[in-house]
């Protein structure tokens, strides 16, 4: 697809992209630190932190402007268990058959271990960053920038608006959309996105030939959730036995499986030792993954 091409689609991408976001808040049914293709905002030394981003269309051949992975963390007798889950491809994963077979069992005891085992849903973007008062060197770059459900919620709310003398913004569009200030506050022990908000609808730059290069620029969403990124149902299958203890010492949960339990609903609370966050999900998840790799 041209540049001029992708342009010209930019007046009907927000009804589709609409659609996809009403899938998302009605459902049916691996970030890495040493990756330089990621962006986060970083925090003083009170826990705020303030950056400006433009979120970029989707990327040249792809028809969505955000990834959605799901991903399960959390600790066993033998250790955390941090990994995505397959339920983001549509295929089956075993903590989602254990978790259903606790929630089957019928014991509160372990409907509480499912419920501190289920999925939580992060996002990924490519996001233009205009303003990085910590680090200013990532100013005028195209970067990966992986968020959870407090921004989308934020994202949806532009693209649908409650009240009617609002229009609605789809905020990934170069020309009609908003750049995005990002206000964190430390709230609870865990960052606050609550005041964060986007600015008037305004082109990202007044040149569009520097906007093609930027759109030209953009890393893939897609191959993020390629198959090749996930462990297979075996694999996982393994670590959790081992996480659990499943077959060892300590006494596996029954078989059988009738109703899936996490489909859909999104994780609401990270396991001990973290505290519940009151904010978006990506610092408890960086938690995680720093235990993952320690592991």
């Amino acid at each position: 697809m041209s540049f001029s091409d992708m342009k010209q689609r930019s007046k009907t991408n927000l009804a589709s992209l609409i659609k996809e976001t009403e899938k998302i808040s009605n459902p049916k049914t691996g970030f890495s630190d040493t990756d330089d293709r990621y962006w986060r905002p970083e925090l003083d030394k009170s826990g705020n932190g303030y950056a400006v981003v433009r979120f970029l269309p989707a990327p040249d051949g792809e028809d969505l402007p955000w990834a959605r992975i799901w991903n399960h963390g959390f600790q066993g007798p033998g250790g955390w268990y941090i990994e995505n889950s397959l339920t983001t491809l549509g295929q089956k994963d075993p903590v989602s058959e254990h978790n259903s077979t606790l929630w089957n069992s019928g014991i509160e005891a372990n409907k509480e271990v499912a419920r501190k085992q289920k999925r939580r849903l992060n996002y990924t973007s490519n996001v233009y960053v205009i303003k990085d008062p910590a680090h200013p060197e990532n100013e005028g770059q195209v970067k990966l920038y992986r968020y959870g459900k407090k921004i989308f919620d934020k994202i949806n709310d532009l693209m649908n608006p409650e009240f009617e003398d609002e229009s609605p913004v789809n905020p990934f569009d170069l020309w009609t959309g908003a750049n995005f200030k990002m206000k964190i506050r430390k709230v609870e022990g865990y960052s606050n996105y609550d005041k964060s908000e986007f600015e008037a609808p305004s082109p990202l730059l007044e040149d569009d030939d520097k906007m093609e290069e930027i759109w030209k620029s953009e890393n893939s969403l897609k191959e993020l959730v390629s198959e090749d990124k996930f462990k297979s149902f075996d694999e996982l299958k393994t670590k959790l036995d081992r996480v659990l203890g499943l077959g060892t010492d300590f006494p596996p949960a029954p078989k059988t499986v009738d109703v899936p339990f996490d489909g859909g609903q999104p994780y609401t609370a990270p396991p001990k030792p973290a505290a519940e966050s009151t904010g978006d999900d990506d610092e408890s998840m960086d938690y995680f993954q720093k235990l993952a790799q320690e592991a």
